[in-house]
C-alpha cells in the first residue's frame, strides 16, 4: 500500500485499559507475538469494540481476556476526555485488520486493582496477548512501550497522573 492510500484510511475504534494496583503500579504486558530478534514490546491491555458494545463494557471484557482480572477485582476510576489516535507504522498496516485501517484510536479507562496477584491469569482466554506481565512503576513505562504508541501512552499517563 502507498502512503497515499494508507493516508485516506479510517482508524479503528479501541479501547485500552491502564490496570493500577493500590500502591499506583501499572500492569503491563510482554506480547506473546514478539520474535526473538526484536525488541521487547510491553503493552497494557487493550482491544477492539465489538458491534454495539458500550466502550466501557469493551474495556472490561478486554481486560477479563488479556488478563483473567474480572470486573468484581476492578474499580473504573475514570476514562480519556477524547478518544486518542495513533498510526501503524506503514509496514504493518496491510498485515493487520486486513489492511482496513490506518491505526486506531481509543477510549482508555483507569481500573484499580482490588485483587491479588495470583488472580491474573494471561492463559484465561484462547487467544493468549501476553507471554509475561508485572507491575511497573508509571514513569518506568514509557521506555518499554513501542515507538509508535509512546504519544498514547503519554497522553494517557499524563490523564491519569493524579489519580496514580
Amino acid at each position: 500500500m502507498t502512503p497515499e492510500e494508507i493516508e485516506k484510511l479510517p482508524y479503528r475504534r479501541n479501547v485500552g485499559v491502564m490496570l493500577a494496583n493500590p500502591q499506583g503500579e501499572v500492569f503491563v504486558g510482554h506480547r506473546i507475538d514478539r520474535q526473538p530478534h526484536e525488541p521487547p514490546a510491553w503493552q497494557m491491555p487493550q482491544g477492539g469494540i465489538d458491534k454495539g458494545e458500550d466502550p466501557r463494557a469493551a474495556a472490561l471484557r478486554e481486560l477479563q481476556e488479556e488478563t483473567g482480572v474480572t470486573p468484581d477485582l476492578v474499580t473504573v476510576e475514570a476514562e480519556t476526555g477524547t478518544w486518542i489516535p495513533y498510526d501503524l507504522p506503514h509496514d504493518l498496516v496491510p498485515r493487520l485488520w486486513k489492511g482496513r485501517y490506518k491505526g486506531q484510536e481509543q477510549k482508555w479507562f483507569l481500573m484499580r486493582f482490588h485483587g491479588r496477584d495470583d488472580q491474573v491469569r494471561l492463559d484465561a482466554d484462547d487467544h493468549q496477548e501476553f507471554s509475561e506481565w508485572r507491575w511497573m512503576a508509571p514513569d518506568e513505562v514509557l521506555q518499554w512501550i513501542v515507538p509508535f504508541k509512546r504519544t498514547v501512552y503519554e497522553t494517557v499517563l499524563d490523564e491519569f497522573k493524579d489519580r496514580l
